[in-house]
């Protein structure tokens, strides 16, 4: 999208036929105002006015309705006519029923051909309304560009309701926060807020920037991040983000990341910025246009002129008006709005029950994946591990031994350590490592006081050259040896518990027909434990980030589409190969939000398949105006070139297909998956 400044509001287009304006990003992630986006940016805005209320965007279309219906009953004797309403006078009265709706356009087209650009919209409204004027058509004339104006309207309030459902839906920083200093509040701006300072949250208030809990317990509606409202309470130390909104007792939060960088102003601009990824049905369309509105300007002159040379009985005024109806009809606005405005309606659709999609191309691709490949620790289970049991071979001291594999696993962001630092207590930082390695799908390794340390799955021992006296494969839950300076000197057993809507996601998931397989780094008898017990088509353990590249590779083989749901952040690799690369963790890290394609916030399985319907659904839709918007304009442009067809026809095939388009667009909003 081009935000340079220009005189300019014509159609344009990239060499890939991508249309450079009447995009829905510009309608609905514009800064400037309304008026400003028509005026001054290179972008088709549907919008004349600044701020306007539903009665001011209507009121010229009204002005020039009553003044077209005054004059049509002054023409058909329906009430008394005035003396002087003939010749002139008459032309004179429809003339001014014909600006309020028609100058605007007059005036877009003018400034169209003063770039060159002459196949617009504006232009054929023009010339097909002059031309109704200049064969004595004035009431046609007038209706055309009436029903014109209206149906701009109408679209202008569609890309409203979405712009501002997308913002009541995401737009939830306050501008102001309360912040403790001396003890005492201080109202101050949120974006000047610094890091380290404490926030007072009173009961009802939304979080502005994201923070640590200092208060014992709170309760907050996180409806903001993640599509549901059910209160979540949070205890002493979590992290609650900004867009939460306080429930119960007043609160303090540290602050701990800066407002620019806050989850829910990345949320923010992940999801205005989510229609710069065009489906290709999008492009298509928008090629397309690029070659269909001249090609059909050249018939309409072909149809005016041809006949001349054919027909014995050749009227001018005749050809001339069947070459205006086909220009009426040819206006391309009912899917160069319409189709976009669907896509953007199933983006908000899914941001509303916390799905964020970061282009509508990853909507068409979730509308025809085939097969679904999941990891399992934090995507089907909670990620939420806990010490089951430690075995520590006599001769190490168990105590000595937790502490220093606490204070190594403290140097990773894995589960597993928040796990072993839960049942352990307080990392002893003391303790010196050296050479710190953390070694993909195999553990850490460290230098403690002259040994070598070990920490990990019992790959890592095989790795080094470290003999071990039992079977990983008859322990069930997940294994964390333990060896120290070539010793083997035990281990711990860590278990995760399933999602509770985990069963369902898989339930529906096979219900969409979508085959089912899941990659892990744990181990082989874990993994075949979780994939018996939700009905997964295939599980694989044991994995490398290498390994489960491999085996999407084979399932891409079939020319499947593949949607991989992971963390966003190890499996990176996978995420990238696959079609489209889902994180579960939209509350975890800020680079599960900038590499996937799509986020699912709150974590739940269940949403998999809602993102899948969402899919199919905005594709139904955009499928549904492109068929009508083809089929009523082929069968009204046929009519028109043979004459069978009144300029009434014309409105209604591009007007009316037009009005209809869009609400079938935006009827998505409202739906429930």
């Amino acid at each position: 999208m081009e935000n340079n400044k220009t005189t300019n509001h014509v159609h344009r287009y990239d060499k890939n036929g991508k249309q450079l304006c009447c995009t829905l990003e510009e309608k609905i992630n514009q800064n400037t105002s309304p008026q400003e986006v028509h005026d001054d940016h290179d972008g088709h805005d549907h919008d004349h006015t600044k701020g306007h209320s539903d009665f001011q965007l209507f009121l010229p279309a009204l002005i020039s309705f009553i003044l077209l219906m005054l004059a049509i009953a002054f023409d058909a004797d329906w009430i008394p006519k005035p003396a002087l309403f003939m010749g002139n006078i008459r032309l004179i009265w429809y003339i001014l029923a014909y600006l309020p709706v028609g100058f605007p356009v007059l005036k877009d087209a003018l400034k169209a051909m003063g770039k060159a650009e002459f196949f617009t919209e504006f232009l054929l409204m023009s010339i097909a309304t002059i031309g109704a004027f200049a064969i004595g058509e004035y009431p046609e004339g007038v209706a055309v560009m009436l029903f014109y104006a209206v149906g701009e309207i109408f679209q202008t309030l569609a890309v409203r309701r979405a712009k501002s459902n997308i913002k009541a839906l995401l737009d939830q920083r306050p501008d102001e926060v309360n912040i403790l200093e001396d003890g005492q509040p201080k109202t101050m701006k949120a974006e000047k807020v610094e890091i380290g300072a404490i926030i007072q949250l009173k009961p009802g208030e939304k979080l502005a920037l994201d923070g640590a809990l200092l208060s014992d317990t709170a309760s907050f509606n996180t409806a903001a991040l993640t599509g549901e409202s059910k209160p979540d309470t949070k205890a002493k130390g979590e992290t609650v983000l900004a867009g939460m909104i306080n429930l119960n007792t007043v609160s303090q939060v540290k602050v701990t990341v800066a407002y620019t960088d806050s989850k829910l102003s990345k949320i923010l601009d992940l999801v205005q910025n989510a229609t710069a990824q065009k489906a290709p049905t999008e492009l298509f369309i928008r090629k397309f246009a690029k070659y269909y509105t001249p090609a059909v300007v050249l018939l309409a002159a072909l149809i005016c002129l041809v006949p001349y040379l054919i027909v014995a009985d050749y009227n001018f005024r005749d050809w001339l008006y069947r070459a205006l109806i086909f220009l009426v009809i040819s206006c391309p606005c009912a899917l160069v709005i319409s189709i976009p405005l669907g896509y953007f309606g199933g983006i908000g659709a899914a941001s509303r029950n916390g799905i964020l999609f970061k282009g509508s191309n990853f909507l068409d691709i979730m509308a025809s994946v085939k097969n679904v490949v999941m990891d399992k620790t934090g995507t089907l289970t909670e990620g939420v591990f806990k010490v089951q049991e430690v075995n520590i071979k006599p001769g190490f001291d168990q105590a000595e031994t937790l502490k220093w594999v606490n204070a190594l696993e403290s140097k990773s962001t894995h589960p597993v350590a928040t796990a072993i630092s839960q049942y352990v207590g307080e990392v002893d930082h003391a303790l010196t490592f050296t050479e710190i390695e953390e070694i993909a799908g195999h553990g850490l390794r460290a230098n403690l006081n002259g040994k070598e340390a070990l920490v990990g799955n019992f790959k890592l021992m095989d790795k080094y050259g470290v003999a071990y006296d039992l079977d990983p494969a008859q322990v069930v839950y997940t294994v964390i040896a333990i060896a120290l300076d070539k010793q083997f000197v035990g281990y711990l057993t860590i278990a995760d518990q399933i999602k509770e809507d985990a069963q369902t996601a898989i339930d529906k998931l096979h219900q969409l027909g979508v085959k089912l397989t899941m990659l892990s780094g744990d181990k082989t008898s874990v993994v075949k434990y979780v994939a018996e017990k939700l009905n997964i088509d295939t599980a694989f353990g044991d994995l490398l980030p290498e390994d489960k590249v491999n085996k999407v590779k084979e399932i891409k083989a079939r020319n499947e589409t593949v949607a991989f749901v992971g963390d966003g952040v190890n499996d990176a690799p996978v995420v990238a190969l696959s079609d489209a690369g889902i994180a579960m963790g939209g509350l975890g890290s800020d680079a599960t939000i900038e590499t996937a394609d799509i986020v699912i916030q709150d974590d739940k399985p269940s949403k998999i398949p809602m993102a899948i319907r969402i899919g199919k659904t905005t594709r139904q839709i955009v499928w549904q105006n492109i068929t009508l918007a083809f089929v009523v304009k082929a069968v009204v442009l046929l009519l028109g070139a043979g004459g069978l067809a009144t300029m009434w026809e014309a409105v209604f095939a591009d007007v009316g297909v037009a009005l209809l388009a869009i609400l079938n667009a935006v009827r998505i909003q409202r739906m429930k998956f």
